[in-house]
């Protein structure tokens, strides 16, 4: 008898004594998203079908929402997956049910069968005993502003393209002139382009468009301009043109629709506070800059100047404003700051080892920005200038991309929440400080080797 109570035993036991995370939201439900078809998972005991699944059009994404307050539901969890959440998460959110959007590398399931259903089950019990993690996002206004800035990106991108297009079809036709000239869509670039267009094959009546100010001559854009004009490359050179022209026109329009959506934004400028600065480093226009005073609009809104920064341009700092807006309570501090922005150690330890410290890879917008602006420090000739060239120097260019990237995205945050302008001498103290830290550890190690370290001036 003893031995089949034992054997019942270990039998109950494999099936049902199994431990369980204590409910922390106990009406929170999961959502698996996808382009056609959304599954919903609800706790067991709000319906009799607990998992349902939703077409996507936007009359059914009502009725999820209608299910989800009548089972109650105040919280629900779902994966960022491409677009496809925006409309769901907007509907959700206008009813006032909370939405915790996470990283689908956080809530991976472990190894086997894979469904949508148990997809949702699972982002339904992670949620509830409170495992997720909500990532972040700026309020509606920074994220319209954002929606703008990443469309202007991609008309940059495609304007780009038609640029290569014009010169594949020059090289086509052996015309070498954007090899001679800087920037084929430049004012002489343009005039030359569209003087072939109308019908102008003489080189020496091209060459005379050329503006005064370019360094290639006469003689060189002339040799440039003898080449086989042959029709069909000629019409893909029109079609780029017009093209091109196209998508500036498109990038005039939304730095225009930008323009009207930062006057929206409220002002953090002091009363008391001064006019803003003249740019440390005026240059001419560029293509792809705003068409309207980016700097002046940044510096009303978050009250503190990010250009005085060394290697921060408007749009670097209209970056950060796009991306995580103007309230930085959401950061703990700069620290917190920079590992959003995957600019810090990701450390992988087993055996008390560390494995590997490499940064996240992320399509992060901030990190792509600051680690450029990082890049341009290479001539500078200030303490940012200087600590990059000796990180490169003594970890090699990739390290020293990513620390100086890291110290740009601490001292961008402490400006804009302490409100305080950018002082370069406050890093003169810290040098001087650290050179007195290297005297005192020379001196240690002189007199353990039995020196003693006498100054240059004492010695003369």
């Amino acid at each position: 008898m003893s031995r089949k109570r034992s054997q019942q035993a270990k039998r109950e036991g494999r099936g049902g004594a199994v431990p369980s995370l204590s409910c922390i939201e106990p009406n929170a439900a999961g959502i698996d998203v996808g382009a056609t078809e959304v599954y919903v998972a609800v706790p067991p005991d709000r319906d009799p079908s607990p998992v349902r699944s939703f077409a996507t059009f936007t009359e059914d994404l009502h009725r999820l929402k209608a299910w989800l307050q009548q089972c109650s539901i105040t919280t629900v969890a779902m994966e960022s997956t491409g677009v496809y959440w925006i409309p769901l998460f907007q509907i959700l959110e206008s009813a006032g049910i909370e939405v915790c959007l996470v990283n689908a590398h956080h809530v991976k399931h472990v190894p086997g069968r894979k469904s949508d259903v148990i997809d949702c089950q699972w982002l339904q019990y992670l949620h509830s005993v409170g495992l997720l993690r909500a990532s972040f996002r700026p309020e509606e206004r920074i994220c319209v502003i954002r929606s703008l800035l990443r469309h202007r990106d991609s008309l940059v991108q495609m304007a780009a393209a038609h640029v290569q297009h014009l010169q594949k079809a020059l090289t086509q036709m052996n015309l070498q002139l954007h090899h001679v000239l800087s920037d084929i869509t430049g004012q002489s670039g343009l005039a030359i382009l569209d003087a072939i267009i109308k019908g102008e094959r003489n080189p020496a009546v091209l060459a005379k468009l050329r503006y005064s100010q370019v360094r290639a001559s006469e003689e060189v854009i002339m040799k440039s301009l003898v080449g086989d004009y042959r029709r069909e490359h000629l019409f893909t050179l029109r079609q780029s043109l017009e093209a091109y022209r196209y998508y500036q026109s498109l990038l005039r329009d939304c730095d225009q629709q930008i323009e009207q959506e930062l006057k929206n934004l409220d002002s953090h400028l002091p009363p008391e506070a001064p006019a803003l600065p003249p740019d440390r480093h005026p240059h001419r226009p560029r293509k792809n800059e705003f068409r309207f005073d980016m700097r002046s609009e940044l510096y009303r809104i978050y009250g503190v100047d990010l250009t005085a920064i060394p290697s921060i341009s408007a749009l670097t700092a209209h970056t950060v404003l796009a991306e995580v807006g103007t309230d930085w309570s959401k950061f703990r501090d700069g620290q917190a700051f920079a590992s959003w922005a995957c600019l810090c150690p990701n450390n992988k330890k087993s055996g008390g080892k560390i494995l590997s410290a490499q940064t996240r890879r992320s399509a992060n917008r901030v990190n792509r920005a600051l680690r450029l602006a990082a890049q341009s420090l290479q001539k500078s000739k200030s303490y940012l200038g200087n600590y990059y060239r000796k990180t490169r120097a003594r970890l090699g260019a990739p390290s020293a991309i990513t620390a100086t990237a890291h110290k740009l995205a601490r001292i961008i945050f402490h400006l804009l929440t302490t409100g305080k302008a950018y002082d370069e001498s406050v890093f003169a103290i810290e040098e001087q400080r650290q050179r007195l830290r290297l005297e005192s550890k020379l001196k240690r190690q002189a007199q353990q080797l039995g020196y003693q370290l006498i100054p240059l001036q004492a010695a003369s």
